[in-house]
Formats: C-alpha cells, structure tokens, sequence
C-alpha cells in the first residue's frame, strides 16, 4: 500500500532590516489578511521568532536590524538561514540600510545577485518578491531620499533581468504612495500607517506567487532535491514523453496545472496517470508508463524519507538533474535528495 505524507504548507520567508523584524508589524497584518481569505495554510518561516504587535504576534521572519544587503553577502549568513526555514517565496525588503552607508546602487544590486543565486541553490524554484523600498528622510542623511530613488529606479531591471520562468522575481512597488512625513515615525522605520500600507502591498503578488506556475497541484509528485514535478504526458506546455516500445518515459518539468501532472495513487501500490501505471523495467533504465497490468513492477512504496521504492530499488532523477526534461529512471536507493520526493 502506498501511504502519503501530508502535504507541506507554502513556506514564506520575509527578508530584510528592522523594518522587516523591529517589530515588522506588516508581516502580522499580511498573515491575518491571508488566514481571512483562504490562505490559511501559508507557513511564515525564518529563525527570528515572532514579535508582538498588539494585536497578537506577528510570524517568524528573517527580519535584522541594521542589516545590509551587501553584509549578509560578506558573511555569508543567507545560506544557513535558508537551510533552516525551506522557503517556497522569499518577500525581500533589504538595502535600506546599505543606502543609509552610502552604497551605491550597482553595488547594492550586485548584492541582491549574489542572494539571489543563494536561494536558487537551496531551491531552484524559489519565488522572489523585491520590493523597491519605502522612501527615506532621515534628518541625518539629506542625499538618502535621491540614493533610494536611484535603487528604487533600477530594481525593475534588474529583477527583468534575473528572473525565470521556474524562479520568477517579481517587483513589488512599496515605494510610490509612501510618505515618510506620515508613514514612517523618524524617516525609516513605519508608522502603524506605514505597516499598513506595506502589508496592503505585498498581498496581491504574494497570492499570485502562491497560485504560480511553481507551485505543485494535488495529485503531483514533486522532486525534493529539484523541486520539479513528475511529468508524463504529451501535449502543448508539457514535456512531449519519449517513445519506449508500447510505453513512454517520463521526466521532471516545471510544476503546473495540467493532466500529465496529476498522479493518483491505489491501494494495491499502483501510480496511475490515467489509464496508465508508473512501471519498474530494471535497474539503471528509464521509469515508464505502461499499461496497468497488476504485475509486481507497477507496485511502489513511498518510505518515510520520501523514497518510492519500486522492485527492490528507487525512483531517482537522473544525475541530481535540476534542469526541465532530466529523466527519471530506477537506481539503487541511497538517501540523496534526488530520491526524494513529496506526494500533493
């Protein structure tokens, strides 16, 4: 019998300074406006515990004070930090304080590269939600209204530049409408106003990132080191399965909503895709569809580690591929990550 694990959460990390973390009540207000609109199952993950905005503790996040963009690059702290929450969509407000310094834009988007390509590596298909920052005013930096207008002015480049379809960067606008006088309590840091506002602002494209092309569709099976899915049907938008005998193989492909995506699962251990059954040829071969036939090949067993093992060895992603249209075939179980895999 195959048995599932239950079906993880959406895992959203906020990224940034102070305004992010000290006290960050924005994040508290996105999370209600979500859990009252039917997103109730959005996990907000980081190691900085939840604070308290009055109304309740606002998520976990990954919101410090006096961070840079260009710091957090230097010494190398994303990585860990990304180890730990597994984030599927990353919401970055960072390079307030960077301008505060004196960094200059280029210097600050180099930054954001470098965490850019952090995220991808712990998850291929992380979804990144930059926001071009709320104005400044302090009356201590009179040149950081126009070094935050200039940052602002070139985000929408850069993430033109840099983002894919499997691992979308989408700008959110935090900036226009933002009025420091009102909307900040000393020229940086939000006002109850400001958090509003912020809160307001990243709903829209956070939901859209949620419902995006990325995210998996009940009855996917997705792959753990690559955050693929199993595809195995023909047809416009899918990967067109090659021919084996009476059969076809199947491959990773980025997840969507579509049938050659949806899995079912029987209790004799069988994994349908229509009329046909995931099938165990040998080892070190493609993994096919095949007609189902109840032979001993087309049982599978999803162990507790997210390993399905079928004929004595397991479902693998050929050479820890990461890439659209890496084969999928039967190999010796060792535990790696491209023998994972979670049921939706």
């Amino acid at each position: 019998m195959l048995v599932s694990p239950a079906a993880t959460h959406p895992r959203v990390m906020a990224l940034g300074d102070s305004i992010t973390g000290s006290p960050g009540c924005w994040r508290a207000l996105l999370a209600g406006e979500l859990d009252g609109t039917g997103h109730a199952d959005v996990d907000f993950v980081g190691t900085q515990p939840a604070t308290d905005c009055g109304g309740g503790p606002s998520p976990a996040h990954e919101g410090h004070g006096g961070f840079r963009a260009a710091g957090i690059v230097l010494e190398n702290r994303l990585p860990g930090w990304l180890t730990r929450a597994r984030p599927d969509v990353v919401l970055m407000h960072l390079g307030t304080n960077d301008v505060l310094a004196g960094e200059s834009a280029p210097a600050v988007l180099a930054a954001y590269t470098e965490l850019l390509g952090q995220m991808r590596r712990a998850n291929p298909a992380v979804r990144l939600l930059i926001a071009q920052l709320i104005p400044l005013a302090p009356p201590t930096c009179p040149d950081c209204p126009a070094r935050v207008a200039e940052l602002n002015a070139a985000i929408p480049g850069w993430a033109r530049a840099h983002g894919t379809p499997r691992s979308p960067v989408t700008v959110v606008d935090q900036w226009t409408g933002f009025d420091p006088a009102v909307d900040t309590h000393d020229g940086v840091h939000p006002s109850p106003a400001g958090e509003r506002k912020l809160a307001r602002r990243w709903y829209p494209p956070l939901v859209a990132a949620l419902a995006g092309a990325g995210a998996p569709r009940a009855g996917s099976l997705v792959g753990a080191g690559s955050g693929l899915c199993l595809d195995g049907a023909d047809g416009p938008g899918d990967v067109a399965a090659a021919s084996v005998g009476a059969a076809t193989s199947v491959r990773l492909w980025d997840c969507r909503d579509v049938a050659g995506q949806r899995f079912t699962t029987a209790t004799t251990g069988e994994i349908r895709l229509g009329e046909r059954c995931l099938q165990a040829v040998a080892p070190e071969l493609p993994v096919l569809l095949a007609a189902c036939d109840g032979d001993a090949d087309q049982r599978w067993a999803l162990a507790g580690d997210g390993q399905l093992v079928g004929s004595g060895h397991c479902l693998d992603a050929l050479g820890s591929g990461v890439d659209n249209g890496t084969p999928v075939i039967l190999w010796r179980c060792n535990g790696q990550q491209n023998q994972r895999w979670d049921r939706f």
